[in-house]
């Protein structure tokens, strides 16, 4: 039976035609303050040779760009391609997931750009902000916070109140930032920075946002064979990258070498973990794509704060074994109880992926921060690994400041999410009806036959590929998924391969 769908007339009051000059007006905005605050770095100005010779530079391999470059890629991947497809689990709501993933990153990284420059490296010879690689890799991972927030929104919010969401988002970030990262000096992975700030931060929102009628949109909420197989890809694409996210804006040397081993291992227990709990939590045995979509991803989330730190290899497989039990049994108990008994209903499930996993992660860190010794790390590898260049702490007082990174990470995204969440309320918005919520119909071009019937896809992919009609949906529809994958393996290989042209 075909799943029917109507065009409700509370489509007409999301106020769509808005979109396009707030769209214009943040962009014009954006414009004016880079052209008063921004400026490129030394070492992507034209007077970088006059640089080198002031600094005794010998070659232009020792210019940040060949070190960062690799490592921005791949978080750049994880931030567009990663977060998007995983977004469009949701049978009808894939144009909402990707695009406005697309919208709202592009949207956050310029402001995000602004602010953190005005919070760590605005000079103050000229109140100039000057980026680099450096900066553009922080404003990827600023703009992660507000995905993984939107993670709880997705399909029940405007894209009006997307970019609200993301201004405000990036704005507490940058200043949470400044406390934990420049302050305490902890969070090098950025598992209570970016993965707890930003979970809770969207759980209050969607707390806030709570709609006691969304059962009226059920039968649009779940996902279907084809949605999840692309979610999936989006889940590689994370899963492979995750090593560089954690190790991108570590320092030069062993930290950066041992943040990707701990996390390529604690990544891989994560995946083990969440097969065998996943099987387990079901009545006959099978397995849940939700949980291995999601759970498989929370060994990084968790090795993120303690991923420079000499965790040794068998523990960052702890780590990941326990994120993968954690997240797992989050999705089977705690997604249906917060949602039936605390009000919140999280689309994605970024309660398991991201601040379980993100709170876990900060008590790692305090709980190495508290046992690191000289024998370990010998006297000056103290300082730089754990200490942070601070002569004057112990170790216990490392790790009580690690756990006051976490706290603030958990205030910061409860009491801005509280504020943004209100703002948010306003029914100015133009936000879905209940019964229209996880509808790309609501604010995309979309054809009934493209909702209702896959048919016409299939015989479109059938055409662009040249293969044989006689095929079935199935077929046809994996062979997609494989050409789309390839494709994108291609990118990233010749990606890699141009670099490498350049560098050598």
């Amino acid at each position: 039976m075909k799943d029917t769908h109507t065009f409700s007339p509370s489509h007409t009051h999301t106020h769509a035609h808005t979109h396009t000059p707030i769209c214009f007006i943040w962009q014009i905005a954006m414009i004016a303050l880079f052209a008063i605050f921004v400026r490129y770095d030394p070492e992507a100005d034209a007077h970088w040779t006059e640089y080198m010779h002031q600094n005794n530079i010998t070659s232009n391999i020792e210019n940040d760009f060949y070190y960062r470059y690799p490592s921005f890629q791949d978080v750049h991947v994880m931030i567009f391609m990663g977060f998007g497809l995983l977004f469009t689990f949701l049978k009808r709501y894939s144009f909402g997931g990707v695009g406005f993933n697309f919208l709202i990153s592009a949207f956050g990284l310029q402001w995000a750009l602004l602010m953190q420059g005005w919070f760590h490296s605005l000079d103050s010879t000229d109140w100039t902000i000057k980026i680099g690689m450096k900066s553009l890799i922080n404003a990827d991972f600023c703009v992660a916070g507000c995905l993984i927030a939107f993670g709880a929104c997705l399909g029940k919010v405007s894209p009006i109140q997307l970019m609200v969401m993301t201004l405000c988002g990036v704005s507490l970030f940058a200043v949470e930032e400044y406390v934990i990262l420049n302050l305490i000096h902890v969070d090098t992975g950025g598992s209570m920075v970016i993965h707890t700030f930003g979970g809770y931060y969207g759980l209050t929102i969607s707390w806030i946002l709570y709609r006691p009628n969304l059962h009226q949109s059920k039968r649009l909420r779940g996902s279907s064979y084809h949605s999840d197989v692309f979610a999936m890809i989006g889940t590689l694409f994370l899963w492979v990258h995750w090593p560089s996210f954690n190790s991108a804006i570590g320092n030069h040397g062993d930290g950066q070498h041992r943040a990707v081993i701990n996390t390529y291992l604690s990544l891989a227990a994560s995946v083990l973990t969440t097969f065998a709990v996943s099987s387990l939590s079901a009545k006959r045995g099978k397995l849940s794509m939700v949980h291995i979509q999601n759970a498989t991803l929370a060994g990084g989330v968790a090795m993120g704060t303690a991923a420079e730190i000499m965790v040794s290899p068998y523990s960052a497989l702890v780590v990941g074994v326990c994120s993968g039990i954690i997240s797992t049994f989050g999705f089977v108990v705690l997604t249906p109880f917060m949602e039936k008994h605390m009000k919140i209903q999280d689309t994605c499930g970024i309660h398991n992926l991201h601040a379980m996993p993100g709170v876990l992660g900060g008590a790692v860190g305090a709980v190495t921060a508290a046992f690191a010794s000289t024998s370990v790390y010998g006297q000056e590898g103290l300082m730089h690994a754990i200490m942070h260049g601070f002569v004057d702490r112990t170790m216990g007082m490392q790790a009580a400041h690690q756990a006051a990174g976490l706290c603030i990470a958990i205030i910061s995204g409860i009491g801005g999410g509280a504020v943004v969440g209100c703002i948010l309320r306003l029914p100015c918005w133009g936000d879905p009806e209940d019964e229209n919520c996880f509808d790309d119909e609501v604010y995309w071009e979309v054809t009934a036959t493209k909702l209702c019937n896959v048919e016409p896809l299939n015989q479109c992919t059938r055409s662009l590929l040249t293969w044989n009609c006689d095929f079935t949906h199935l077929e046809t529809a994996c062979r997609v998924y494989i050409f789309v994958f390839l494709s994108a393996c291609l990118f990233a290989v010749c990606d890699y391969t141009d670099y490498s042209i350049m560098l050598f």
